[in-house]
């Protein structure tokens, strides 16, 4: 959303790209179909959850290459005090989740994954799992439709404030989706590309690559503004700003990385694979990753270049 207009750090990819160039936007409520628009040409470029990507790169001839990081970490497992869940270091724990009713953004997308794995491979018995759009799953945890949902931000933030603004209600975190990765460091958004529009506009891909880098080097620089901006882009888009609280608490739980996380990216996709999202034959990323742009951009800068 910063890269679209960002006038505090002078940096966009309008700027980038020059006059000449038309850059035309689309919304997606989850990555599966926003994976659909680009595989029919509808867009050319985007940013994506890695599961959505993944499954667009193995089922789709490998239609589509991740040309930069965007985020890291950024979801958590919210659910209801109503539930009876407890959290994952209180009593109860993980045995307190058999029989419930939980939900993600859409299916196969990437806190799906996340969600479905976690219960198989603790054994969490009787769920039944739900899908809708990131908002509407803000509401069913305010109003305890679900137990709960594996969310990502700001959504999983305005859930626990709408839900403990609700008087008897309310809602806690049973888990931080980052206690499960070394370092807390997972892949939540990459800028992928089109392979057919990478070949014929490869010039173009390098000047977003490059404003791309920027842009996230920026916001590491400039927390503060860097939250403004966010804010701003988002009631641009909503009509509504974030509070403070959910915006302070959104971004302490994320980080703006360049870097693809490829390590991440390939235990996403055998995840994946174990659900049976990508097919009978395990995944082979071999030509997911193109990191060439991205090196090229971080070269330019004098920056470390990121390796396979």
């Amino acid at each position: 959303m910063i890269g679209l207009g960002n006038s505090s750090s002078g940096i966009s990819f309008q700027s980038v790209l020059g006059p000449s160039c038309t850059i035309k936007t689309l919304l997606f409520s989850s990555g599966p179909p926003e994976m659909l628009a680009l595989l029919a040409n509808e867009i050319q470029i985007a940013y994506v959850g890695p599961d959505p990507a993944v499954s667009a790169y193995i089922n789709d001839n490998q239609a589509l290459q991740i040309v930069s990081g965007a985020a890291s970490g950024g979801a958590l497992f919210v659910v209801t005090n109503q539930s009876g869940i407890t959290n994952i270091n209180a009593t109860g724990g993980i045995a307190t989740l058999n029989g419930g009713t939980f939900a993600a953004p859409s299916l196969g997308n990437t806190q799906d994954v996340a969600l479905e794995t976690y219960l198989n491979i603790h054994h969490v018995n009787g769920t039944t799992i739900k899908f809708a759009s990131d908002s509407s799953l803000v509401t069913e945890i305010t109003d305890n439709g679900i137990d709960g949902a594996w969310l990502p931000q700001p959504y999983a933030s305005l859930a626990l404030a709408d839900a403990n603004a609700n008087g008897e209600k309310g809602a806690h975190i049973f888990l931080n989706e980052q206690q499960l990765w070394p370092g807390g460091n997972f892949s939540t958004a990459e800028m992928v590309v089109s392979t057919s529009y990478l070949s014929a506009h490869a010039d173009v891909v390098q000047k977003l690559v490059l404003a791309n880098v920027e842009e996230i080097q920026w916001m590491n620089q400039n927390p503060v503004q860097a939250a403004l901006a966010i804010n701003a882009s988002i009631f641009q888009l909503s009509g509504t700003y974030l509070s403070s609280a959910v915006l302070n608490q959104s971004i302490s739980t994320l980080s703006f990385t360049y870097n693809p996380l490829i390590t991440s990216v390939q235990q996403q996709a055998q995840n994946a694979y174990a659900l049976g999202f990508l097919g009978s034959t395990e995944p082979d990323l071999t030509g997911l990753f193109n990191l060439t742009y991205l090196n090229n951009a971080l070269t330019q800068l004098g920056l470390p270049t990121v390796s396979s």
